[in-house]
């Protein structure tokens, strides 16, 4: 549905470290880091990136918003959950699992 996702990080080197732990639990490669020092994670087809800001400004969350990555059975994604929460993350929902609709999701 989209091509790529892109997010604004105010430290690059502590996202690193917590996508990397991340995508690792679901089986992708730690980021590349392109020549502009944006993280670039590519994974099943898919794009995403983090960068600081190019306006200069201090990057801020998108209150409501939601990224949603494809996990390859409930177990990776109760490891992409525990290596979230192991490398800074915090649930702020109900615990990962199915939600109304059939989905799986993860808070």
């Amino acid at each position: 549905m989209f091509t790529h996702v892109m997010v604004g990080s105010n430290d690059i080197d502590r996202s690193k470290k917590f996508y990397d732990a991340l995508f690792a639990a679901i089986g992708g490669s730690p980021a590349t880091v392109d020549p502009r020092g944006r993280l670039i994670y590519a994974h099943n087809g898919g794009r995403f990136l983090v960068t600081k800001p190019i306006d200069g400004k201090a990057a801020c969350h998108a209150n409501g918003g939601t990224i949603g990555f494809a996990a390859p059975s409930p177990e990776a994604l109760m490891a992409w959950h525990a290596a979230g929460v192991a490398n800074g993350g915090t649930s702020v929902e109900d615990p990962p699992g199915p939600r109304q609709g059939g989905a799986v999701h993860l808070a």
